[in-house]
């Protein structure tokens, strides 16, 4: 069980809906019987307010779509720190909300796809990275060049990354890599190393990489690791706000309402 702002929805709505529904079951009939309907006490007057507006707000979160903020620049050229993103929730099966219990199952995670998870070996923090092995893959890295299953991902290589946050990175190379249906982008920063490996993923497990190939930390490393099924939290679809201060403008139009490829 994870004390997220979702326990907090939870304990929300069932505090208030409890409060309406038992004002409403026994005291409220007794107002009536004393002609003083109207005089609702504050407490249940707030929880009236607000049950409705807790418990939509619960339901479109964890069922539907959840916000999440981009902490940092893992999945550059994909998505930057400052963008704002709409995660799609349902795609891989209904889950209920804490216990995160699959209620009904819908899809399943595929290759390329790019994903909101709960690392780990720390449920409470959130990455976002790119699915690149599925559950049985024996998934190789040779420099910038991955292997799924002894097949070499197409790369092609690329120029001199430009964009919002071009002035921290320089000299980095753009390169489009095609995993599944996915077309993207990756970053290879030719002053870092890159992690070398070879991986074989476990059933009900998943192998997560950053596009930011030279800066992620990922399913590379232990501290990360092979992704439990269960610990999908859902799908990223869509760039919904954007912000980056260094740019000179806080607002990035060209990244908003624009789908996460």
């Amino acid at each position: 069980m994870i004390l997220d702002f979702s326990f907090v929805l939870v304990v929300l709505a069932l505090v208030t809906g409890a409060i309406w529904g038992l004002d409403h079951v026994l005291l409220r009939p007794r107002r009536v019987a004393r002609g003083t309907a109207g005089r609702e006490p504050l407490l249940v007057d707030w929880s009236r307010s607000f049950f409705p507006v807790i418990l939509l707000v619960l339901v479109l979160r964890s069922f539907l779509y959840e916000p999440f903020r981009i902490p940092s620049d893992s999945m550059m050229p994909t998505l930057i720190q400052g963008d704002f993103i709409f995660v799609n929730k349902w795609g891989y099966g209904l889950r209920l909300p804490v216990l995160n219990w699959k209620i009904v199952p819908i899809g399943e995670p595929e290759r390329g796809d790019v994903i909101v998870f709960r690392k780990p070996t720390d449920p409470s923090v959130v990455f976002i990275k790119r699915l690149v092995g599925l559950p049985g893959d024996r998934l190789q890295v040779r420099g910038a060049q991955v292997l799924v299953n002894g097949e070499a991902v197409p790369l092609t290589p690329g120029d001199f990354y430009r964009g919002a946050k071009e002035a921290q990175y320089p000299f980095t190379l753009v390169a489009r890599e095609r995993l599944g249906e996915a077309d993207h982008g990756v970053m290879l920063d030719p002053s870092r190393p890159g992690t070398d490996g070879e991986w074989l993923v476990p059933e009900g497990h998943y192998f997560m990489m950053g596009d930011n190939r030279n800066n992620s930390r990922d399913s590379r490393f232990p501290e990360v690791g092979f992704v439990p099924a269960d610990n999908m939290i859902g799908r990223a679809v869509a760039i919904w706000l954007s912000f980056n201060p260094d740019k000179g403008s806080l607002l990035l139009w060209e990244r908003m309402a624009t789908r996460i490829q």
